[in-house]
């Protein structure tokens, strides 16, 4: 099995743990607020149509929607968008917007270019085998005066240690080819933006949400960490 489709499969088998650890019961609704204060800071005020890229089980995509933002998420994970879709089901018998989900590779979502006002992405970056040609798509999605939005943090400073056996044998074998993974700060993030062409890049050190992980302890695997908002325009 070649790389893309062996991490593909990592995230489908482990999309239900995942999904579980985002969704926390005994923190949910302080996230639920604390993150759409996050995006809806980031974001137009405005309802305007946004990209999620690396929508994983849909958590962004979600809160955006009940924003009231027309929000697309796309993921190259069938079993991560098995549950996002399963969310968004939810949402809309409730009465809650909800939104769009489809399969697709977040380097090269299919979308025409100018045709989005906003692209976001959380725990994405760090993913990327070449951030500057990816982020230049990105932008060549946006209409003038579009928004970037990325979150992200420096996961792993120490390399896989204390990473589980599954994902050192997913990420294990190209750990080395991702330039921001082994960052040591956002800054190499940052550089990449403005180096995609993106203007107005303002970094907001995201304090309340290491405070909730310190409170109520991190995602299962993970440790809290500072994590980083980079907004952009084109």
């Amino acid at each position: 099995m070649s790389i893309q489709p062996r991490i593909d499969d990592y995230w489908t088998h482990r999309a239900p743990a995942y999904d579980s650890g985002q969704r926390r019961p005994e923190r949910w609704d302080d996230d639920a607020a604390m993150w759409s204060s996050i995006w809806s800071q980031a974001l137009p005020s405005t309802p305007s149509t946004v990209l999620d890229l690396g929508t994983g089980t849909g958590h962004a995509a979600l809160l955006v929607a009940g924003l009231g933002h027309d929000v697309t998420g796309v993921d190259s994970s069938p079993g991560m968008l098995e549950i996002a879709q399963e969310h968004a089901d939810r949402a809309r018998a409730h009465g809650r917007p909800a939104p769009t989900f489809a399969l697709g590779d977040a380097v090269d979502p299919p979308f025409a270019d100018g045709s989005l006002d906003a692209v976001i992405c959380r725990y994405v970056t760090w993913t990327l085998r070449d951030p500057v040609a990816a982020l230049s798509r990105w932008r060549g999605l946006l209409r003038p005066g579009g928004v970037l939005a990325v979150v992200d943090s420096t996961w792993f400073t120490d390399g896989l240690e204390g990473s589980p056996p599954e994902f050192v044998d997913a990420y294990g074998p190209v750990l080395a080819d991702l330039p921001l993974a082994l960052a040591a700060s956002i800054q190499p993030t940052v550089a990449a933006i403005r180096q995609a062409g993106f203007t107005d890049v303002v970094v907001r050190d995201l304090a309340e949400v290491l405070e909730a992980d310190e409170r109520h302890g991190a995602a299962p695997g993970h440790r809290p960490r500072m994590q980083h908002l980079v907004t952009a325009r084109t």
